[in-house]
C-alpha cells in the first residue's frame, strides 16, 4: 500500500494565515526547523496509478500541484484521483471538494451523517452528480473502494466511530454539552488491502482513548493519529484562542491521560502524529517536545512524507 502525506497541519495549516504565534513567525521567516504544512489529507494507492484521498483539504489544489503522481497523465482531461473518503464534516476536511468540481468522474465516500450535511449545503452541488457518485459507509462494515467505472481500487476501509464532536460550523448549543454530536460525526478508518490484511489506521481526530479503541489499535503496523495539541490548554495559554483541546474534540499529546501515555502499552510498530495545530511545539524540529515524542517512538508527519505499508 502506497501512502503519501499531502497535508499534515490542522485547520488553517502552518503557519495559519492570521497567526503571529512564535511557531508561525519561525515558519514565515523560512526557519529550516519550522517547515510549513498544508491542511490534513493523505493519499493512498494499491498500484501507484489510481489514488484515493482521505479527506479533501482546502489546500487540495496546492497539494495536487506539489505531487506529480496526482497530475493528469493522459488525454486532455484526466485525474489519478478516483475516490475521496471523508472522516467528518470539518471545513478542513471537506472544503477541498470544491476543487474537484470540473466534471471529473470520481466516487465520494462518507457516513450517511456527513453525506446529509453535504446534501443540505447547495454549494457542494458543483460536484456534478452525473460524474461524482456519493456512497454511504456503514460503521464497522468493510467497504471495497471502487474507481468511477466500478473497478476495485484495491483499497478496503472499515470505518469506525471514535470520540469526537460535530463539526464546529454545525454546533448547536441548544442540544446540550455535546452540541448535537452523533456517532457518525467523527470516524477513523482501518485500511486493508484487497486480501484483507490491515495496513494502517487513520485517526486524524480523536477526543480520548477508550478501551475499545485501544483494543483495535493494539499491535498495529502503522497508525496515523490526531496530534493537534501538545497540551489541552495550549491555545489558551498562548493567547491565541479560548478553547481547550477537549472542547474542540482533540486529545492532547502529552500528560498522564495524553496520547503518548495511552499508546505506550499498545505495541504499535509505527506511530505518526498528523493534523498538527500551528501552536504545537512538536512542529519545530529543534524543540524539546519533538525530542520527547521521538524518544517515545513517535514521528511527526510532514507534507510529502512517504509511508508505504
Amino acid at each position: 500500500m502506497k501512502i503519501r502525506i499531502l497535508g499534515s497541519g490542522a485547520g488553517g495549516g502552518y503557519p495559519q494565515w492570521n497567526c503571529n504565534h512564535p511557531n508561525s513567525r519561525r515558519a514565515r521567516d523560512g526557519d529550516p526547523s519550522a517547515k510549513p504544512r498544508t491542511q490534513s489529507s493523505i493519499a493512498l494507492s494499491a498500484d501507484g496509478v489510481d489514488w484515493v484521498l482521505f479527506n479533501a483539504s482546502p489546500d487540495l489544489r496546492q497539494q495536487i500541484g506539489e505531487n506529480p503522481f496526482l497530475h493528469p497523465g493522459e488525454g486532455l482531461r484526466h485525474s489519478p484521483i478516483k475516490a475521496v473518503v471523508l472522516t467528518n464534516a470539518d471545513v478542513d476536511h471537506i472544503a477541498g471538494l470544491l476543487n474537484l468540481r470540473e466534471s471529473q468522474p470520481l466516487r465520494l465516500y462518507a457516513t450517511e451523517r456527513v453525506l446529509s450535511v453535504l446534501a443540505a449545503n447547495s454549494v457542494f452541488n458543483v460536484l456534478n452528480p452525473a460524474f461524482v457518485t456519493r456512497e454511504s459507509m456503514r460503521l464497522d462494515e468493510p467497504l471495497s473502494l471502487a474507481t468511477p467505472d466500478g473497478s476495485p481500487s484495491g483499497v478496503v476501509v472499515v470505518p469506525f466511530a471514535v470520540p469526537g464532536k460535530v463539526a464546529l460550523w454545525l454546533e448547536d448549543e441548544s442540544r446540550g454539552p455535546d452540541f448535537g454530536s452523533v456517532e457518525e460525526d467523527t470516524i477513523a478508518l482501518e485500511v486493508r488491502d484487497a486480501g484483507g490484511a490491515t495496513r494502517l489506521f487513520y485517526v486524524p481526530a480523536c477526543a480520548r482513548m477508550t478501551d475499545a479503541l485501544a483494543t483495535r489499535l493494539a499491535g498495529a503496523e502503522v497508525v496515523l493519529f490526531d496530534g493537534t495539541l501538545w497540551t489541552d490548554d495550549e491555545m489558551i495559554r498562548s493567547g491565541v484562542g479560548v478553547k481547550s483541546g477537549r472542547r474542540m474534540g482533540h486529545m492532547s499529546i502529552s500528560g498522564h491521560d495524553g496520547t503518548m501515555a495511552a499508546f505506550a502499552p499498545l505495541g504499535v510498530r509505527r506511530k505518526v502524529f498528523i493534523h498538527i495545530n500551528t501552536t504545537n511545539p512538536v512542529l519545530l524540529d529543534d524543540s524539546e517536545e519533538r525530542r520527547a515524542v521521538a524518544e517515545q517512538g513517535w514521528e511527526v508527519a510532514y507534507d510529502g512524507m512517504v509511508l508505504d505499508a
